[in-house]
């Protein structure tokens, strides 16, 4: 991991240090002088100074210059970084590629300069106090220097996507850098940009038969990429991208890929069946593991206090135990899936918008003067059955993207002024999130389709499932590649027309007409799962689990946060009615304050009845 801080306004004038090997495993770069300390822990850490001017990354990074990546292997990507930026006044990014967080600190200017990958695959935080910045890989570094503390609208932020989106921490005072971001720190201002915005640009020339025959080897580049140096395997779940890394695993290296995957023994959620398809039909090396409720109970306070922010993807804990087997079986790396509902359109919800935007098709004087008024704003087509679904389908295809996909919010749903203390919820921005998804929908100008795809890669990626797989990654003791993100697989999406990726509303039509003949006929043909976790059926019928749920969220009860009123009628009426629904509420609650056991056990909100 990079960490450390540095004085911008009065620290060193200059610094040397040779632009060497990176360090091996266990071994530290460090620099410690009056006005800085600038560190780099690990095997995919480094550290190059050269008078003026000092570079930390971490990562994978890879450059386009064949003389700076030539640099790179042999001395390290701080080096080559540092190399590369001897001739322009900061390194081009566009250049650059792979995953990696970096910081470029310009001592004669006063001035630094932090970024990341475009899906922040490699975190990177930071804080600011007049001229002292202060970064580091994980938020709760103690970055944030005296404005430290819990930032109440982080934790609403939290309640409402289950994750804290970046730039926003659950630290007063630290921001994390997002995706493709750029943030420009001087001792009077800080800037925060991007350095890449994705631009869909359609290739009507190139004929299918052309991109049908690109797409495999793309995927196999990156997935050989991601081997070496150790014992890979992959995820496997059984859906198509898993199946595709797993079977291109295989053939990049000669031999039968191993596998991983997780079970449950509850009806309607085991999908072990279809990793096992993938397995027969590339021969490999499958292993499986059933999670138990014991297993959640001896996990869930591990992970949740585990991530440096509170973290409320249930699918966390499925990962943890399939790193976990994996890793107890030798294996150090394991590639992940993830990206190809993003990038090709495997998303359900882009086939149900899609339904939606062409309400937008009807002619105004229609919609504003006869339907809406008809179906929408009167009552009584909701009491008859055949109108009743045409007046939903008006009310909500009326909203406008990108605040149509909020419309099941559960926190939305289920109402704030119920389910949130007086206090804090007059302490918090109850539109802020909104705020947040109409920034970054308006940051990319493309069709519908591909801009929820834009969007995703945000809210769905980097904030949500590759945290999620790389923190329980770290935890369980592996490495994690994710051979589908890689650029040359985004630049190749994002040439691909909007009809290829959505075929009607057949979703992620052209990577399954692609990889037919690669992946397993009834691979191309289930529906999307994924790990889900059985915690809904297992809260009511394991009394453990039980036990720890409902103790932690009637703790979180306490804090002046939700109502404790409405954690009683939660955990004591609504779950035993719908534990599968309201399961998530339970989940999210549970782990926020097992999280805060940790990082703050005497935190609370003043001013709150409970």
């Amino acid at each position: 991991m990079i960490s450390g801080w540095i004085d911008l306004a009065a620290g060193p004038a200059a610094l040397n240090k040779p632009a060497g090997s990176p360090p091996s495993p266990g071994d530290m770069a460090r620099i410690a002088a009056a006005g800085c300390e600038l560190n780099a822990t690990g095997p995919h850490a480094g550290l190059a100074a050269d008078g003026t001017r000092l570079v930390l990354v971490e990562g994978r990074p890879r450059f386009a210059d064949p003389a700076i990546e030539r640099l790179a292997r042999e001395r390290g990507a701080a080096a080559a970084w540092l190399e590369s930026w001897r001739t322009r006044p900061l390194p081009a990014f566009d250049r650059v590629a792979g995953s990696y967080a970096v910081v470029l600190i310009d001592l004669e200017l006063k001035r630094a300069a932090l970024a990341c990958d475009r899906f922040a695959i490699q975190g990177l935080y930071y804080g600011r106090e007049g001229g002292m910045l202060r970064f580091a890989g994980r938020a709760d570094a103690k970055l944030a220097g005296s404005a430290s503390g819990i930032d109440l609208q982080a934790l609403y932020d939290y309640l409402y996507f289950h994750v804290i989106p970046a730039p926003r921490t659950v630290f007063r005072g630290v921001r994390r850098v997002p995706g493709a971001g750029l943030v420009i720190v001087d001792p009077a201002a800080v800037s925060e940009g991007f350095h890449w915005t994705p631009e869909f640009r359609e290739e009507r020339r190139a004929s299918f038969a052309e991109r049908r025959e690109e797409f495999p080897g793309l995927v196999r580049g990156a997935v050989l990429r991601e081997t070496g140096g150790g014992p890979v395997g992959a995820f496997l779940s059984g859906g198509t991208d898993s199946s595709t890394v797993a079977g291109m695993l295989g053939k990049v290296t000669g031999q039968p890929a191993s596998t991983w995957s997780i079970g449950f023994a509850a009806q309607g959620y085991d999908e072990v069946e279809y990793a096992r398809i993938t397995a027969r039909h590339f021969g490999t090396d499958h292993h499986e593991y059933y999670v138990t409720p014991e297993d959640l109970v001896a996990a869930i306070p591990r992970v949740a206090r585990y991530y440096d922010q509170p973290f409320g993807n249930s699918s966390a804990l499925p990962t943890y135990y399939c790193g976990k087997v994996a890793a107890e079986a030798g294996v150090g790396k394991l590639l992940a899936g993830d990206g190809g509902d993003e990038l090709f359109g495997g998303n359900t919800r882009y086939a149900t918008q899609r339904l939606f935007g062409a309400y937008g098709q009807i002619p105004g004087f229609l919609r504003r003067g006869l339907l809406e008024p008809l179906l929408a704003d009167a009552a009584w087509p909701k009491s008859v059955p055949l109108l009743r679904k045409a007046a939903r389908y008006v009310e909500q295809a009326r909203v406008p993207m990108p605040d149509r996909m909020e419309t099941y919010n559960l926190l939305d749903w289920l109402g704030a002024e119920k389910v949130l203390e007086d206090g804090f919820r007059t302490a918090v921005d109850l539109r802020d999130p909104a705020r947040q998804q109409r920034e970054t929908w308006a940051r990319v100008r493309a069709p519908l389709i591909d801009a929820m795809l834009a969007y995703d890669w945000k809210f769905t990626l980097a904030d949500n499932d590759l945290p999620k797989v790389c923190g329980t990654a770290a935890l369980a003791g592996i490495d994690v590649g994710f051979p589908l993100l890689a650029d040359e697989i985004v630049d190749f999406s994002l040439r691909l027309p909007v009809s290829w990726k959505l075929r009607g509303l057949t979703l992620r039509w052209f990577f399954k007409q692609a990889l037919r003949g690669f992946l397993a006929d009834a691979t191309l043909t289930k529906k999307k799962h994924g790990f889900g976790l059985p915690f809904g059926p297992w809260f009511m019928s394991h009394p453990p689990l039980r036990a720890l749920a409902t103790e932690s969220v009637q703790a979180f009860g306490r804090r002046g946060i939700v109502r404790p009123a409405f954690v009683a009628e939660l955990v004591g009426r609504r779950m035993p009615e719908h534990p599968h629904f309201y399961g998530g509420m339970v989940w999210v609650l549970m782990m926020l304050e097992q999280w805060l056991q940790d990082h703050d056990a005497g935190f609370g909100v003043e001013g709150s009845a409970g």
